[in-house]
């Protein structure tokens, strides 16, 4: 997949950035370069390679060290929203940004 100076205009409008040509096109050439790095990792085959759940567990064997899943902060999302400008059903209001 490669962009095309079009797309780089149309995500930096979206973005709300503004690029000169030259920034623009060298955005457009670092992210092709990005993604035919990972065409080339999606096509090496790695059927029946385990996933890891950690990068060192490949050359020593790994002791996560997970903590209980507890609640330790009282609920005060009452108190936070009431300094909002506006609220609705516990969630803060702003306006809208995407086109």
């Amino acid at each position: 997949m490669a962009l095309s100076a079009q797309d780089i205009e149309r995500i930096a409008r979206l973005s709300r950035l503004r690029f000169s040509p030259e920034d623009a096109e060298r955005m457009r050439s670092t992210i092709n370069d990005f993604f035919a790095i990972v065409e080339k990792m999606q096509a090496v085959d790695t059927t029946g390679v385990a996933p890891l759940a950690h990068p060192l567990a490949a050359a020593q064997p790994v002791q996560l060290r997970l903590r209980e899943d507890v609640v330790s902060e009282p609920d005060r999302r009452d108190d936070y929203l009431a300094n909002a400008p506006a609220a609705e059903r516990g969630l803060f209001l702003v306006p809208r940004v995407i086109e």
